[in-house]
């Protein structure tokens, strides 16, 4: 099949947006496809267009990482993804921003089209009227309608009755998110580990605020990997209560370095405000590492306390006292390797791929009849 996808950030950005398009691109390639995704200048020095792993990438250009510059982006793709179109089989849009091309397409060619809803932005948005109409013109203009969580499918449904909606969580590079050595110097401390980027809605705040709680207990200490425009607020943070010491910001990081600095932890936690399925605590499960999470969105679709444990959101006295209670337990290696089992059997690259390949073949076999 030749598959034709569109969204607005791809790597060498990394986010779970940006995971979730590249896996499932570099599979479906494996799997003997043609994909070509069509995604935006992101950084400087980006190519316009190039292979990766056999997959075709065509950047455009972005003015701004905002509403607008979003807008400016997608419009500026339209010329691109027509062209690359005409020989598609395919159409596959990651994200609500990324549809018009698509919906265009769709319109002069008449080949399927597939949306995928992802992110906390999306729910923010549903929620305001004015958004309301033109957040339901995409999903009806979809011909399967997929979800990056239970959550932003039954919203996307209250928006509009989408006769092919399912919720279909992200998947994991199992085999490069496995088990294995940390990279970091051991310590005598327990370490923790908080892979999230450094904004408002990840929740850091209150992780930093739980540590001071958590420390009274045992000694704990945190590695902090992504970030972000609250990183100067956060470590001023964790600097007035006294933990700035137990505390390092790595920075971002890329993927290939992520699965080292998993194994350095004990757990890792998730402390989010809005949450989709997050594809950053599914790679920790499949390092084997347990999880702890907040109870927002779909992160109770992936974590429960034979994996790791849940906690409320913006509370950091839940946090610290899940936290330590889950590295009290003497079960702590053995939900660890429950949580890699369960996303080796459910949400594996593979798993995810092969699902959207029956999604294209459904599609085009309709169309042909």
């Amino acid at each position: 099949m030749k598959v034709l996808q569109q969204c607005i950030y791809f790597p060498p950005e990394v986010g779970g947006l940006e995971s979730h398009a590249w896996y499932l691109c570099r599979e479906l390639v494996r799997m003997g496809d043609d994909v070509t995704m069509v995604t935006s200048l992101s950084q400087p020095g980006l190519a316009r267009e190039e292979t990766m792993e056999g997959v075709s990438v065509v950047r455009r250009w972005m003015p701004s990482r905002t509403p607008a510059g979003w807008i400016a982006h997608t419009s500026a793709t339209v010329p691109a993804f027509l062209r690359l179109a005409r020989n598609a089989d395919v159409l596959h849009v990651q994200t609500f921003a990324s549809a018009p091309p698509g919906m265009l397409a769709k319109r002069l060619h008449g080949h399927p089209l597939v949306l995928t809803l992802h992110t906390s932005h999306f729910l923010r948005l549903a929620e305001r009227p004015a958004w309301q109409p033109v957040l339901r013109g995409v999903i009806r203009a979809a011909d399967w309608l997929l979800a990056a969580s239970t959550e932003i499918r039954d919203v996307a449904l209250r928006l509009y009755p989408h006769p092919r909606a399912e919720a279909l969580t992200n998947g994991v590079d199992t085999a490069m998110f496995a088990p294995g050595a940390g990279v970091l110097p051991a310590t005598t401390s327990r370490r923790v580990i908080v892979p999230r980027r450094l904004f408002e809605k990840n929740g850091v705040e209150y992780f930093i605020r739980a540590l001071p709680l958590a420390r009274e207990r045992m000694d704990l200490e945190a590695v902090l990997v992504g970030d972000g425009p609250e990183r100067a607020k956060l470590e001023a943070l964790a600097q007035s209560l006294g933990v700035r010491d137990a505390v390092s910001f790595l920075g971002a990081r890329p993927n290939t370095e992520l699965p080292g600095l998993l194994a350095s932890a004990e757990v890792a936690v998730f402390p989010s405000l809005m949450e989709a399925t997050s594809v950053a605590a599914l790679e920790a499960m499949s390092c084997g590492v347990p999880v702890a999470a907040s109870r927002v969105g779909g992160l109770p679709e992936i974590v429960d306390e034979s994996v790791g444990t849940l906690f409320e959101p913006a509370n950091p006295e839940s946090l610290a006292d899940r936290l330590v209670a889950l590295l009290q337990g003497d079960d702590l290696r053995a939900r660890g390797a429950r949580a890699r089992e369960r996303v080796v059997a459910n949400w594996s690259v593979r798993r995810l791929a092969e699902r959207h390949r029956e999604i294209y073949r459904t599609l085009l076999d309709e169309r042909r009849t």
